[in-house]
């Protein structure tokens, strides 16, 4: 079953961007390849069951198989040896990504406590976004009495632009909540 977000960029939101942002080539209207959902874990680099447990959750937040992440090398500083699982990450692309895009933005975000939109300085200047989120509550698939630890996560939407200016209006025009800009004066 295709994603409504899915639908609707292909109905509507191409023709949009196109016109406003005065693109002339078809195949260079912005579009999001793919995005990142990682958790750092260094909380949880002796505990097993808990690295397990988040895991479990971050695969369930994703509906796609998570995996863990590991050390390249050790440190001795952070205590991280060569082989230790320091995060978790799962890569979303296609279907997954437009239904996990949608399930974000139309249940998820409205679901934070005192909500004012998510930060507009999270552009890297490449056409990439990344934000966080505190906890992993959020979402509706978690059960408050099956997690072990609540913790955040990192998501970075890669746009398939190369600049910044075009992929806020991409996001914007997805439905991503930014906080609004500040009139000074």
């Amino acid at each position: 079953m295709a994603s409504r977000l899915k639908e609707r960029y292909n109905s509507e939101i191409k023709a949009e961007l196109q016109k406003e942002l005065e693109i002339a080539n078809v195949m260079n209207i912005p579009a999001v390849e793919k995005v990142v959902i990682s958790v750092g874990t260094g909380f949880a680099m002796k505990d097993k069951k808990l690295l397990d447990s988040i895991v479990e959750t971050v695969s369930t937040i994703a509906g796609q198989k998570a995996v863990a992440v590991t050390a390249k090398k050790s440190v001795a500083g952070f205590k991280v040896r060569e082989g230790m699982a320091t995060g978790v990450k799962v890569t979303l692309r296609g279907e997954n990504m437009y239904h996990f895009l949608d399930k974000l933005i139309n249940i998820s975000l409205p679901r934070v406590k005192d909500f004012r939109g998510i930060p507009r300085n999270g552009f890297d200047g490449r056409g990439n976004y990344n934000f966080g989120l505190t906890e992993q509550l959020i979402f509706p698939e978690i059960k408050y009495d099956d997690i072990m630890q609540i913790h955040g996560m990192n998501i970075t939407v890669v746009t398939t632009t190369e600049n910044d200016k075009e992929a806020l209006a991409l996001l914007t025009k997805i439905g991503l909540p930014f906080v609004k800009a500040r009139n000074n004066g």
